[in-house]
Formats: structure tokens, C-alpha cells, sequence
């Protein structure tokens, strides 16, 4: 009894992670999703990573170095506030720091040893900022080398579009905007109950949240500047008699639609550069079967092909320049 209702378990976990509707992680429902997917018909085939999968390592690079930065700034404002009455306020920079520990006399033992560690936590900072520095140098190379359009869009940085392009990967596996929408959270969920329709929507924990956050930061530089469009809509939700946080969600969907056409024409311009003349593949393994690839030069010289006998080959000029024997003519009868 109990195995049959493992088994019904098991079926109904395929059916619902099939449809997208659940999102579970335990070892069931890992089981669930691996027969989903040996079941599914439209199973994404395997590819080589691309420029995608470069940007994704650097963005993870840059997303730990911040994140290391920020814990390493906390526990130095920890110390320096045993060090300093009232510490100090606000973000403080290596440089900053460093003057006011110069000017500092410690007086005592625990003093000059939170004094040593303020100093090995500046340089810690410094440290991290070189690299930081290090890694968004790296970021805007690869964007730049991936020729992507997100970089038009308004606030969205070599950061932003490393990210959202490497969270993506391949951009066809999203047959639609929505579909894109709801993967990376922006789409909202619908407060409804029953038979009872409203036209209220709460915010969606679903979804890749480091594509969310990306997103969110686009969406925060836009309001930020009054001239953008962005701006424009949040103002006007807003005059809609939607809250702050409302607005922001709706501007969050309209980037969402934006990033997944720039995705979408991006894939497209990548195929046609693939694509060789005429709109065909770049592979030339037809052409030189058939023999009308031009020869290969080397050095300004055409390649020799593979002999066809092993017997010495006649030179050809020679064989142009010699003359057939001069025969005597006959005599008369």
C-alpha cells in the first residue's frame, strides 16, 4: 500500500513539475524531474558554451568580490567604532580610513590590537577594490566582444548585461516574453480567491532572483533620472493611484519585455553571422568534396595535392619542349 502511494506521489509530482506549476527541490522531486524531462518532447539539446558562459564566471566573480568588500567594510566600522566615539558615519574608503588611523595613538594593549586590525582590514579593502576593478574590466571586454544590444538599454551596464546574459544562456528556450517573465520573477501573481477576480497583483518570489535583481537595478537607475521613460511610466503608475512598490513591479515587466527582445534579436543577428553567404552555414566540407573550393595558399604558393601514383611523374615542360625523332625521307622509284 504504501509503495503504490509512492508510486501516485511520484506521478503527480511528474505531472505538475512537467507544467511548470511547482518549483520543490527534495530528492523526490528530483527523481519527479528527471522522468519529466526523459518524458518531455521538448528537452533543450546540448550546446557548447559560448561568450555567455564567460560573462556568467565573471559576473559570479564580480557578484563574490562585492560581496566580500561589503563584509570586510562592516567589520572595519565594527572596530573603528571601539577605536572612535560614535565611529564613523556613512561609507568610508580606504583612503579615508587610513588618515584617521594615522591619527590615532592607541593607548594600551587592546587598543594597538584593534588598532593592527584596522590596518590589515584597509588593506584587505584595498585589495578588494583592485580586484573588483580588475573583474569589471574583464566583464566589459566579454560584453563587448559579445556584441549585445543590452547595453542600449538605459541602465543596463556591462554588469547588468553580463548577468542577464549569462543567467539566460540560450534565449530560445523562452517561446515568449511571458514565459521569460516568469523565469526571471518580474511577472506578477494574481491575488485572487475562488470565484472572486481582482485586478491586484502581489510580488513574485519566483523566479532566477539574480536575474530579478539585475533587472531591479535597471529598473532603480530609470527612476533615478527624470528624462528617461522609464521615469515617465513610474510617474504615471503612480498617478494611477498605485504605490511606490507597485509601480516599480510594472516597470520591472516593461525592462523584462525590453531585455528579451534585445535577447531575441541578438540570437538572431548571431545565427546570421554564422550563417556564410547566401544564408547557408559556414561549412566548406561540400564545396571542397565536389572540388570547387579555391586552392589553399602557402607562402604565395598553391599546396601539392596527394600523389596518385607512386611511379615518377614526367615533367611537364619537358615533356612540351622534346620533339618526335627526325625520320629520313624515302627515295623515289
Amino acid at each position: 500500500m504504501g509503495g503504490a502511494v509512492h508510486g501516485a506521489d511520484l506521478g503527480d509530482r511528474g505531472r505538475r513539475l512537467a507544467t511548470g506549476a511547482s518549483n520543490k527541490n527534495d530528492p523526490n522531486d528530483a527523481r519527479s524531474v528527471a522522468v519529466a524531462a526523459l518524458r518531455s518532447a521538448t528537452v533543450p539539446s546540448v550546446r557548447v558554451e559560448d561568450h555567455a558562459a564567460v560573462m556568467k564566471v565573471w559576473a559570479k566573480r564580480h557578484r563574490d568580490l562585492s560581496r566580500q568588500h561589503n563584509r570586510v567594510a562592516c567589520r572595519l566600522h565594527s572596530v573603528l567604532c571601539d577605536l572612535v566615539p560614535g565611529g564613523v558615519a556613512g561609507e568610508i574608503s580606504p583612503a579615508q580610513a587610513t588618515r584617521l588611523l594615522d591619527e590615532l595613538e592607541p593607548v594600551g594593549a587592546v587598543a594597538a590590537a584593534r588598532h593592527e586590525v584596522a590596518l590589515e582590514l584597509v588593506a584587505d579593502l584595498e585589495r578588494l577594490r583592485v580586484q573588483r576593478r580588475e573583474a569589471r574590466q574583464r566583464i566589459a571586454a566579454a560584453v563587448t566582444a559579445s556584441r549585445t544590444t543590452l547595453t542600449e538599454l538605459f541602465g543596463v551596464g556591462p554588469i547588468v548585461a553580463a548577468t542577464v546574459t549569462g543567467e539566460v544562456g540560450d534565449v530560445s528556450r523562452f517561446p515568449t516574453r511571458d514565459r521569460f517573465a516568469a523565469y526571471n520573477g518580474t511577472a506578477p501573481i494574481e491575488v485572487s480567491s475562488g470565484e472572486r477576480r481582482r485586478k491586484v497583483f502581489r510580488l513574485s518570489r519566483r523566479g532566477n532572483r539574480r536575474l530579478n535583481h539585475a533587472i531591479h537595478m535597471a529598473a532603480v537607475t530609470q527612476i533615478r533620472f527624470r528624462h528617461t521613460d522609464g521615469r515617465a511610466y513610474y510617474d504615471r503608475k503612480i498617478a494611477e493611484g498605485h504605490s511606490g512598490k507597485e509601480a516599480v513591479r510594472a516597470l520591472k515587466r516593461r525592462i523584462s519585455d525590453a531585455v528579451y527582445t534585445r535577447l531575441r534579436h541578438d540570437a538572431e543577428q548571431t545565427a546570421r553571422l554564422a550563417a556564410g553567404p547566401g544564408g547557408h552555414p559556414g561549412n566548406d566540407a561540400v564545396a571542397c568534396a565536389a572540388g570547387s573550393h579555391p586552392e589553399h595558399r602557402l607562402f604565395g604558393q598553391a599546396t601539392p595535392g596527394p600523389a596518385r601514383s607512386l611511379r615518377p611523374v614526367r615533367p611537364r615542360a619537358a615533356a612540351a619542349t622534346s620533339k618526335p625523332p627526325l625520320r629520313r625521307p624515302r627515295k623515289a622509284s
